[in-house]
């Protein structure tokens, strides 16, 4: 009962310090402004890991690794800890595992990223009916644009509707069960 309590403390912990890395990686990625609150928010809370990261990892172009990279490591040391808490013996195991626990790693992220922008487009969404002009809105909005002025260029819209983020939502969550799931469901049948 205690293991299934502190599995839950440290998925939920690394869980949203791994949000926080990977919103911190798109905000910069898509250019969302930093004057906001919630992404001042979002700075403070991963600056104790990402300003020592980047003296060492420098920013590549428009993408800064170092942010990428802590969410990877969170990815990993949730994967790693979840394992262990569920009683595989990681300490006497053979280095054959470290390539699918890097695996569950990676999938990870690309899972959590697919599901932050698909709530992202939700609430969008809901707040574009509801509260157009919430503080909430620039960020969703620079952070949702260039993924759905892409998919804007495919689908067109219905009268004065706008169907792209419908297209998304059905298209992640199709990726979400039949691709990600499944994968993550062999990687871990391979421990």
């Amino acid at each position: 009962m205690l293991n299934n309590a502190i599995l839950f403390l440290v998925q939920t912990l690394l869980g949203l310090l791994t949000l926080a890395f990977l919103l911190r990686f798109y905000f910069q990625l898509t250019k969302v402004s930093f004057q906001n609150q919630a992404a001042q928010l979002i700075v403070s809370v991963t600056n104790f890991a990402v300003k020592p990261l980047r003296r060492v990892l420098p920013s590549i172009a428009k993408l800064d690794v170092s942010t990428l990279v802590l969410a990877f490591i969170s990815q990993l040391l949730l994967a790693l800890a979840s394992l262990w808490l569920k009683g595989f013996p990681l300490l006497i195991a053979a280095g054959s595992i470290w390539p699918t626990v890097l695996g569950l790693a990676l999938l990870g992220i690309v899972s959590m990223s697919i599901t932050l922008f698909l709530y992202a487009i939700l609430i969008q969404a809901v707040l574009s009916w509801i509260n157009p002009h919430t503080p909430l809105a620039p960020i969703l909005n620079s952070l949702t644009y260039p993924l759905l002025r892409f998919l804007r260029r495919f689908i067109p819209s219905a009268g004065n509707i706008d169907l792209s983020p419908l297209v998304f939502i059905i298209v992640a969550q199709l990726l979400l069960t039949t691709i990600l799931l499944p994968l993550e469901q062999r990687l871990l049948m391979m421990l």
